[in-house]
């Protein structure tokens, strides 16, 4: 594992993530519930896992990319290899 960097929802995305990740972060970024009581919004975290790029939102939700470069949006409490 290669460690990344972190980011707050709604900032940019560092510039080396894919393209497919960045579309699909935007999409959870947009589902969020909006915060009505002021909390300072949740932050991504970026590693690379074996090559490949892994998003976690501190709310649970993952963002990568398979074997084939195809986007997986998942919650980190989903088996994923099931």
């Amino acid at each position: 594992m290669q460690l990344g960097t972190r980011w707050t929802a709604g900032e940019e995305p560092p510039a080396r993530l894919p393209e497919v990740l960045r579309r699909e972060i935007a999409a959870v970024e947009a589902a969020l519930p909006p915060d009505a009581l002021g909390q300072p919004a949740p932050r991504w975290t970026l590693t690379w896992l074996e090559g490949r790029p892994v998003a976690e939102l501190e709310t649970g939700v993952v963002v990568t990319v398979d074997r084939d470069g195809a986007p997986v949006v998942r919650h980190d409490d989903e088996d994923e290899f099931a």
